[in-house]
């Protein structure tokens, strides 16, 4: 019986909520509904005021004042709007439109019936003001009634079983209750809210809208089991990044979904729906304060100059280019090898910042012609190196390619920029240049190398300056990306080992980091970003796993796979010899490394690369090997080999 029971209401309750859906009240029905009211309600008063008894009152006249009624009623309805609303979202603004109406129709109505009595005009005009007032209760109290009993019945359906996700609203204030009244107004939403969280101690323990005000203490596993907590919603503008990142992390362990409103300057039309709540951002993990720049004074070293970016299309050359966009730049010249990224990044330019005038050329850094070409046609006054092989794995396999576009490829744009009396020269280095254990981290550092002796030499104009920095979050083929195609397909997310921990920094925080030290470089620095606390790789994966709603070890699995040839466990941004000193950014500091004369480097890196495909990668490795001192490898391949770089024959 009580199954039975149980299956009618859910089968009524389908039916209801699909009658919502699907179908609501015509503005002209409710306003002749509304006006069908108040002339029977009117006709009530003057039974109830005559106890019901016909014979004590004229029925003709009850009958011509409630058409009077009716009219005046019907006028200020009109006028007020009380019947526009839609009932199911009735809003205080809807009730007092409601109230405004029946309390200008019923002074209006004892005004003319006071006039008419003193007057003495037609019986008809003068309503006794018991009618009046027993009219005027009766109808407000009925409108209330049912616009109200239709917004809870509808609350009712979309709030039973449909609702499967309950949500924490974070924030308390203007925007968490914007939140809260679009997720329980969208019938489609699986939202249901079961409280606010947040950090005003007055807020905390009252009640908002019937919903409960929480202090962030109550983010407890007990709390969560308890009330059936599945999401959890950021609806603040006002907190700090680490308070964030904290919040979400406690929010993650305890098995919630993380979500976040979108800022109010993103909001469709002017309008916030419940599909724009959107899933929160890896970066917010890293709790990292914004990066403030010095843009009058960037502004003024870039506006009217010709600025040449070389690997344009990556992931890094390309949001320098998005950066430097911004300002009033009189030729920006890009130079990608790749022909699909270059071409998409002409598209976006185009559409965002037509306003630039930019020149894309597809070439490589290390054509020597093309780029001598490319100098002398346009002359740049400030040139961005970001051109480079960046996957450690790939240059262990292909160490003569890390020697010709890494080494090579800035060998040839130092000297062009020398040559052509650029003023400054900004190379994009990594932290793997430090005390490096792989090909790509030591031909980085010889890069680094090249550039400090650029800078040194006698007669040169050129400021060459060096910005070293770790891993940016969401670049081409990071553990990002891997991770997140992982997960997309089901697992299982690959770790090369439990205790390897990385240095994290967003893309546009990077470049805008790159921009202020190019302002501040006066010519031979080692610019050092500050990468905040590194984090570990198997934490990273958990927190995406999290974030993408699923739980780790159960619905994605996390397999350690060992660390590759070259990797090491634990990056750093300083090598054992280095120390730093500040700037006036807080966010950057200069290395202070040892100087030294690179001079012959330089002519053994060019002999090798007029010959680089005559000898072995053992022969390249030996090279990095004997002029980065620092250079232990981990390549097992090439650890057990000895040093033969006299079979290299390089003529001094």
């Amino acid at each position: 019986m009580k199954q039975t029971l149980n299956t009618l209401t859910l089968s009524l309750q389908r039916k209801l909520k699909w009658l919502y859906q699907n179908y609501s009240i015509p503005r002209f029905m409710v306003f002749i509904l509304d006006n069908l009211a108040v002339f029977f309600v009117f006709l009530f008063a003057y039974l109830l005021r005559f106890n019901f008894v016909l014979k004590d009152f004229i029925p003709e006249v009850a009958l011509v004042q409630a058409m009077m009624a009716l009219g005046v009623y019907a006028l200020f309805s009109l006028l007020f709007q009380s019947y526009a609303g839609l009932i199911r979202h009735t809003t205080i603004v809807d009730m007092l439109n409601v109230l405004f109406s029946t309390t200008s129709s019923f002074v209006f109505l004892v005004i003319i019936s006071l006039v008419s009595r003193w007057e003495s005009w037609n019986r008809y005009m003068v309503i006794p003001l018991s009618i009046l007032l027993i009219h005027f209760f009766s109808i407000t109290l009925l409108l209330y009634l049912v616009r109200f009993s239709i917004k809870i019945i509808y609350h009712i359906l979309t709030n039973s079983f449909m609702k499967n996700k309950r949500v924490l609203v974070f924030g308390a204030g203007e925007m968490g209750v914007i939140v809260k009244r679009v997720i329980q107004s969208d019938v489609k939403s699986t939202y249901q809210v079961a409280g606010f969280i947040d950090d005003n101690k007055k807020l905390q323990g009252k009640w908002l809208n019937a919903i409960k005000v929480y202090s962030p203490k109550a983010l407890t596993s007990s709390f969560i089991r308890k009330n059936r907590i599945n999401v959890l919603i950021f609806a603040v503008n006002a907190l700090s990044p680490d308070r964030k990142s904290s919040i979400m992390k406690l929010s993650l362990e305890l098995g919630l979904e993380v979500l976040e409103a979108p800022a109010v300057e993103t909001w469709l039309n002017g309008q916030f729906h419940v599909s724009q709540i959107e899933k929160v951002k890896l970066e917010d993990l890293l709790g990292r304060d914004p990066i403030h720049l010095n843009l009058d004074q960037i502004g003024s070293m870039l506006t009217g100059k010709v600025i040449l970016v070389t690997g344009a299309a990556g992931s890094i050359g390309s949001e320098i280019v998005r950066q430097l966009a911004r300002f009033y730049i009189r030729n920006l010249v890009l130079v990608d090898q790749s022909e699909t990224p270059i071409f998409h990044l002409e598209n976006e330019l185009r559409y965002k910042f037509s306003h630039c005038p930019v020149e894309l050329i597809l070439t490589d850094v290390t054509n020597v012609s093309s780029m001598e070409r490319i100098f002398e046609n346009y002359h740049p006054e400030i040139v961005f190196h970001a051109a480079a092989y960046k996957h450690v794995p790939v240059m262990e396999e292909n160490p003569h390619e890390a020697m010709r576009v890494n080494v090579g490829g800035t060998l040839i744009i130092t000297r062009l920029s020398m040559r052509y009396k650029v003023e400054k020269f900004v190379m994009i280095s990594t932290d793997k240049a430090v005390n490096p254990t792989n090909v790509m981290g030591a031909s980085k550092r010889i890069c680094e190398m090249i550039v400090q002796y650029r800078n040194q030499l006698r007669g040169n104009s050129t400021q060459f300056i060096i910005t070293r920095f770790g891993n940016v979050l969401g670049s081409n083929g990071s553990v990002i990306e891997i991770f997140r195609k992982q997960i997309e397909n089901g697992g299982p997310v690959t770790v090369t080992h439990p205790d390897v921990t990385r240095y994290f920094m967003t893309i546009p925080e990077a470049c805008q980091l790159v921009l202020e030290a190019g302002l501040m470089g006066k010519g031979g620095e080692i610019f050092v970003f500050d990468m905040g606390k590194p984090m570990k790789i198997a934490d990273l994966a958990v927190q995406m796993i999290r974030l993408s709603g699923l739980v780790p070890g159960k619905d994605i699995k996390i397999e350690y796979t060992g660390l590759r040839p070259g990797e090491k466990l634990y990056e750093e941004l300083l090598a054992a010899c280095e120390t730093t000193k500040p700037t006036y950014h807080p966010k950057i500091r200069i290395a202070q490394v040892e100087k030294m004369d690179h001079q012959e480097i330089l002519i053994r890196i060019e002999e090798l690369i007029c010959r680089l495909y005559s000898v072995s990668k053992q022969e390249v490795v030996d090279f990095f090997r004997e002029f980065v001192m620092e250079y232990k490898s981990t390549n097992k391949k090439y650890i057990k080999q000895p040093l033969k770089v006299d079979s290299i024959e390089i003529k001094n």
